[in-house]
């Protein structure tokens, strides 16, 4: 599916159940694409709770650059996609998320999406050595948004702290980008995507 956005065109891959309890919305980090283990293993554990699941490729990968520039822009771009998809699944709470750069769009985003909740994978506190550069903001804007963490263990971008969001995984071992502990990292947000599928209990 292609989406036209004030930014470019954005590409949506789309997976779903015959009846879908939730809409998941997922995008990549910066330089990355929505093949990313970690956004294949969250989309499959949704799907399994019958789940609509888009992995959102944005206008700037899609034009083949690896920044995404300005953070407006590219939060204005991600607005537009989610009222196109709104229109397709307009009654079921939508979750939205991604990894690292996909995470910040997800969060500065939420409120205004109307999100439910917000899965935020590899979320980047600050850059790598300067802790002083927090994206702490980012987090609170979702508020009062559930904001969902999963972070590697040792993530150079630093972890968030559990008081600022509703959940903090902490996957062992691990770096910014995953190598290992896909089950973990789905088995951390089940619970959480049961409770949108009105699975809970």
């Amino acid at each position: 599916m292609r989406i036209e956005t004030t930014a470019g065109i954005a590409e949506v891959e789309i997976d779903t159940s015959a009846s879908a309890r939730f809409l998941l919305l997922l995008t990549h980090g910066s330089g990355g694409g929505v093949e990313a283990k970690d956004l294949l293993a969250v989309r499959d554990r949704a799907l399994a709770l019958d789940a609509a699941v888009a992995r959102v490729i944005q206008p700037y990968r899609v034009a083949g650059r690896r920044a995404p520039g300005s953070a407006t822009k590219q939060d204005a771009a991600w607005l537009e996609v989610v009222a196109a998809l709104r229109t397709r699944y307009p009654r079921v709470p939508l979750i939205q998320g991604g990894r690292s750069n996909g995470a910040r769009v997800a969060c500065r985003t939420a409120l205004e999406s109307e999100a439910k909740g917000v899965l935020a994978l590899s979320f980047p506190l600050h850059p790598p050595g300067k802790p002083e550069k927090t994206r702490r903001e980012e987090l609170l804007a979702a508020r009062p948004v559930q904001v969902v963490v999963v972070n590697g263990e040792r993530d150079p971008f630093g972890i968030p702290d559990p008081a600022d969001v509703a959940q903090v995984t902490v996957i062992p071992g691990q770096p910014h980008s995953y190598r290992a502990g896909f089950d973990s990292i789905a088995d951390a947000v089940e619970p959480w995507l049961r409770i949108w599928a009105g699975l809970s209990g």
